[in-house]
């Protein structure tokens, strides 16, 4: 049974921290391209960062950029944001997705909150 589970998620003041975590089970973890996307009430989901399969290389939404970092443990099968100097505008749910290059699998998460808010 594939399962991506979030955590990591909750209340932070702006200018904080806050590191998300995903933890895989359920597929060949390693083969997947990894990425945390985000949704903010009203608004349409949105892709923040992505970590390759192959040679473990990131892009990330510009709005992000010099703020979050992802990475991934394939050992342990589990995807990291590390998220700094949180933004009000950074609220929103965080989705953990895993993306197979090839065959058609998509898995998702369910989602952790963030709230950024003093």
């Amino acid at each position: 049974q594939v399962q991506l589970v979030e955590s990591g998620g909750g209340l932070v003041q702006p200018g904080g921290s806050l590191r998300l975590s995903c933890s895989a089970s359920g597929f060949t973890f390693s083969y997947y391209d990894m990425s945390w996307y985000r949704q903010a009430p009203g608004k349409e989901r949105e892709l923040v960062a992505r970590i390759t399969s192959y040679d473990g290389s990131t892009n990330y939404a510009d709005s992000v950029k010099g703020r979050f970092t992802i990475s991934r443990d394939n050992a342990k099968m589990t995807v990291y944001l590390q998220m700094n100097s949180l933004k009000p505008e950074d609220t929103a749910k965080y989705y953990c997705n895993g993306r197979s290059r090839v065959t058609p699998n998509d898995y998702w998460g369910q989602g952790t909150q963030v709230t950024v808010s003093s």
